[in-house]
């Protein structure tokens, strides 16, 4: 009996872990990590970037997101859209190609992959010959043409990429079209672009390398028209009316053909090098698009003086006399135009630009062509991410402040709304509001909208102007001045460079009821905030916390603190400070923690901790946790890495004085910056990437960093006896020791006159001195106590004072329960002698069941060094689930992973983005979009050589769908033909009867 009750117990524990866990990597934000192509469908109004790592990501409207990712280890070169469809094909650097289609299942749309192909040659012949190196889709939705490094360009019907051989256009008959006079004949080398002509889908421009273009008429297969360019051939553009060819080359010049009239020979109407006539650099791209009322749009990318500005990555924008060279931060992928209009042929209304590091969208209907902020694909590495903060359920009068201080940054962005729109967005509203707050090496921290699917910026708080850096006021050599030439216009928001380490934020607290903001950096110093919504002057004065105490045989050998400013700032509306404590030594601020309703503070470094009183200005407590052995504190935390960051700063100096440019470099640059951070935090907590595979061995009390302070906790609790709870502060070291205090405050009518006193009560040593990472005490009922403020805005129910509570204490091995007030061991869970991890973050979740709105439970989510997720019950402390989550070799990620209050979490895949997943069966924020094929047709279906069908019928005939638009448009296209039994079957679906098999 004892046996199916307990069997009946299991399953009933089975099936509540079911309703509350579950775990999936939900959606990537910011910005993708090296892209490398840029496309986009203005049927769909979708845009795709692929990646070097092989990922396609497709934007349309806000929350409207899809992500595939290649099986292949091989970098994306080109994406292309098939004309009015819901497909996509890819060119990868191994030369395969790949078919996406956007399919709907269950009410969305899935990106998934629906073909791949390789081109394959003669026996015998070389690799170049089908090398593809310019692909072209056709206005008939069904054939690719593929120029090859060879010269010859292939031609293969999609969806099923079938190479149609007797369509091919071979370099032979080609040579044997060209003119006489041509150079000899001489080789033409590789297909560099090819375009369809806008007014006659049946001719295609072929452009080589060497500069020779051909006009090929694909019904006659024989050439027409023969452009004689000279120079190396960059990019080619055929004008909307199909008169002209703009061509752009290796010298910085373009040229202007004509191509209308009779005759083979194209003739050159205009040959200009836009920037001078000393030798410019390549101009890689050139678009031409016509307005309605006066001149032309013409677009360059490139072109700058070679010896002066050919470091500069810009796109030069041309239309009448306005003439600016927008000069971006980081190497330009690609760009592309939007236009006005349902058939989006009307007036050009956007620049849309891909560099390295951001996508930037410039609005050409508004007078200065000012920049339209992205609601997403935002650079989170503007400057490097050093830390993250997540707070959830915003009171709606905090978001509106925050969001109002955001706006008064953001006057010089365009008004215009977002003008690509593709897709609908199906996710429900945010149950509620959530901040993630990212800490960065320059010293500022960003507030960003993480409730849905998109990651929005909305309010940046900058720390630097209250200290004195070695910053230049107005070093900005990118700013175009009046008259200069060219006319540079610095745009995009990414800045690698950082002029003074020291100001980096490692520690960040928001109590979102009182709106107090504490932030902690690099160089000990830590700032108190509080939101304004006016603009105010005041001078912070600092507060110095000796954390050594005077304790003789130690000298701080790492960096000095940074210097306050003297006299009164003017802070902007948003988060001003009030209160600064400098540690002394200015180590790395290592724990941070915020008690609003008590007003005080507490952080930790890695000699000790202190406890500030921020209404009255003073410090309550100092406590030195050196250890006698720590001498490897005394080096300072950048000593580890001062050798990259001094060079990679100076560097920045030295190029910025010398208006060198080092943009090229950026990207290691930020990847060494950013794992650099995961170094150090890697070191402070004795990271191992390979499993330890051990049981738990005790540890010496000579291990370095003993001293370090990893945890700060405040909680009302009982210490002295089991009748009376006090205010508590509970600090926890690298060395396995636990120290509490009793606080003891003052009475709220006299908080403001009586000072506030810390006493020790306790201290636990763990027996195996594994580094202290989380503390939380639990009530009497075993939840963990409220949050400050939280019970007074009535969102928390009151802890409960009449039953025992709990000290919970995790180490990096195990998690173990001590009751209060006696401090005597109850229970524990090991979890380094089970299967040799450590835990590196922990946090405390509230997972609501996914079938029952009234019942929750409490639990601990765990991330572990082998990068696995683990939830902990309370008050239990049992293993509930495991999932693996980040690769065990990603240092980085593993040590920016950050967990919300309701089973979610963030963690950094890239310096520029991060991975949203859940634990959460309930919680569970993705993008759930729909993306519906054009209405229109394609325009011009080319005559087939082989009739096998009509090739409406053929494409979708291979793929599954129940579009019922789709079988009427098979159903049309068979009139005229026997019938099949495809036709057969398309009828009898329209008709709702059954559908044949073929054993049928």
């Amino acid at each position: 009996m004892k046996r199916f009750r307990r069997h009946g117990q299991e399953s009933h524990r089975d099936r509540i872990k079911q309703e509350l866990y579950g775990f999936n990597k939900t959606v990537e934000h910011g910005f993708p990590h090296q892209p490398s192509a840029l496309v986009f469908s203005p049927s769909l109004q979708l845009l795709a970037i692929g990646t070097r790592s092989g990922a396609i990501k497709l934007y349309g409207a806000p929350g409207v997101e899809f992500m595939g990712l290649h099986d292949e280890n091989a970098a994306v070169t080109q994406v292309h859209f098939l004309p009015q469809q819901v497909d996509l094909v890819t060119l990868l650097d191994d030369n395969s190609l790949h078919m996406w289609t956007l399919r709907a299942h269950q009410g969305v749309s899935e990106l998934l992959e629906i073909g791949r192909f390789t081109l394959t040659g003669p026996p015998g012949a070389p690799p170049s010959v089908t090398r593809v190196t310019a692909v072209l889709t056709h206005s008939s939705g069904d054939l690719l043409f593929l120029g090859t490094e060879g010269g010859h360009v292939f031609v293969v019907e999609v969806p099923g990429f079938r190479e149609l051989e007797e369509r091919n256009i071979s370099l032979e008959n080609v040579t044997n079209s060209l003119p006489e006079d041509y150079g000899g004949r001489r080789s033409l080398e590789h297909v560099e672009s090819l375009q369809e002509n806008p007014v006659n889908p049946r001719q295609v421009l072929i452009g080589y390398g060497r500069g020779m273009m051909v006009i090929w008429d694909l019904e006659r297969q024989s050439a027409v028209k023969h452009i004689p360019a000279t120079q190396q051939l960059e990019s080619v553009w055929w004008t909307e009316d199909g008169g002209h060819v703009l061509s752009s080359h290796s010298d910085g010049s373009y040229c202007r053909w004509m191509v209308a009239g009779e005759g083979t020979q194209s003739e050159q109407e205009k040959s200009e090098v836009p920037y001078g006539h000393f030798p410019c650099k390549a101009i890689s791209k050139i678009i031409q698009l016509p307005t309605e009322q006066g001149p032309p749009f013409l677009f360059l990318s490139g072109g700058m003086p070679r010896a002066s500005y050919g470091d500069r990555h810009c796109i030069s924008v041309i239309h009448s006399k306005t003439h600016v060279a927008l000069d971006f931060t980081s190497r330009i992928i690609d760009f592309f135009v939007i236009r006005d209009g349902p058939d989006h042929t009307g007036d050009p209304s956007a620049l849309v630009v891909l560099v390295e590091e951001e996508l930037v969208v410039i609005d050409l209907q508004t007078e200065g062509w000012p920049v339209i902020q992205t609601p997403y694909l935002v650079p989170l590495h503007c400057s490097a991410i050093t830390c993250s903060h997540h707070v959830s359920a915003i009171p709606l009068k905090l978001w509106e402040r925050v969001l109002s201080a955001g706006a008064l940054q953001n006057t010089h962005y365009s008004k215009k709304p977002w003008p690509i729109t593709g897709g609908q967005n199906l996710s429900p509203d945010a149950p509620q509001r959530d901040l993630l707050l990212t800490g960065h090496e320059d010293g500022t921290v960003r507030f960003w909208d993480a409730s849905g699917v998109c990651l929005y910026p909305m309010y940046k708080l900058s720390t630097a102007g209250v200290f004195l850096t070695d910053a230049e006021p107005n070093d900005n050599m990118n700013q175009g001045t009046e008259g200069e030439w060219p006319p540079f216009r610095k745009v995009g928001c990414f800045d690698p460079y950082s002029d003074d380490p020291r100001l980096g934020v490692q520690k960040i607290h928001l109590c979102k009821y009182s709106g107090y903001l504490t932030v902690a950096g690099t160089a000990g110093q830590i700032l108190v905030l509080e939101l304004n919504d006016e603009a105010a002057e005041q001078t912070v004065e600092a507060t110095v916390a000796d954390l050594l105490q005077g304790q003789e045989g130690f000298r701080w050998k790492g960096h000095t603190r940074l210097e306050v400013k003297e006299e009164p700032v003017m802070f902007p509306p948003g988060f001003q400070p009030f209160a600064l404590v400098q540690c002394q030594p200015p180590a790395v601020v290592t724990a941070l923690t915020l008690h609003s309703e008590w007003k005080l503070v507490t952080f930790g470094t890695s000699h000790g901790f202190g406890l500030y009183d921020y209404q009255q200005k003073n410090t309550v407590l100092v406590r030195c946790t050196l250890n006698p052995s720590d001498q490897l504190a005394m080096e300072g935390p950048l000593s580890r890495v001062k050798s990259i960051k001094k060079s990679l700063r100076q560097s920045f100096r030295r190029i910025r004085r010398s208006r060198v440019s080092l943009r090229k470099h950026h990207v290691n640059s930020a990847a060494k910056v950013q794992e650099a951070n995961a170094r150090l935090e890697a070191e402070l907590a004795e990271m191992e990437l390979a499993p330890v595979q051990r049981k738990i061995e005790a540890r010496s009390s000579d291990d370095s960093f003993t001293g370090l302070v990893r945890t700060l906790y405040f909680a009302d609790t009982f210490l002295s006896d089991s009748s009376h709870h006090t205010p508590s502060l509970w600090a926890g070291t690298n060395g396995g020791s636990v120290l509490a205090y009793q606080l003891r405050l003052p009475p709220v009518e006299r908080r403001a006159e009586d000072p506030v006193s810390a006493h020790p009560a306790k201290e636990i040593q763990l027996m195996h001195r594994a580094p202290v990472v989380g503390i939380v005490v639990l009530d009497g009922h075993g939840s963990p106590l409220p949050e400050p403020l939280e019970v007074a805005h009535d969102l928390a129910r009151s802890a409960d004072m009449q039953g025992c509570h709990q000290l919970l204490v995790i180490s990096e091995e195990q998690f173990k329960v001590f009751t209060l007030p006696k401090v005597s061991a109850k229970m524990k869970l090991k979890l380094t002698a089970i299967d040799g991890s450590r835990v590196r973050r922990v946090g405390v979740a509230w997972f609501g069941s996914s079938r029952s709105e009234d019942y929750g439970e409490s639990g601990l989510t765990v991330l572990t060094n082998q990068g696995d997720l683990h939830v902990v019950s309370l008050p239990g402390v049992k293993l509930q689930v495991q999932y693996p989550c980040i690769r065990r070799e990603d240092v980085s990620g593993i040590a920016s992973c950050v967990f919300t209050k309701h089973g979610q979490g963030f963690y950094l895949i890239s310096p520029s983005e991060f991975e949203r997943f859940s634990l959460s069966a309930r919680c569970v924020v993705e993008p759930r979009s729909l993306v519906e094929v054009p209405s229109q047709t394609p325009s011009t279906t080319l005559p087939r050589a082989q009739p096998d069908g009509p090739s409406v019928a053929h494409r979708n005939s291979t793929r599954a769908t129940d579009d019922v638009a789709v079988l009427q448009e098979i159903q049309k296209s068979l009139e005229g033909y026997q019938p099949t039994f495809l036709e057969n079957n398309v009828k009898s679906a329209l008709a709702g009867g059954k559908v044949l098999t073929n054993g049928d």
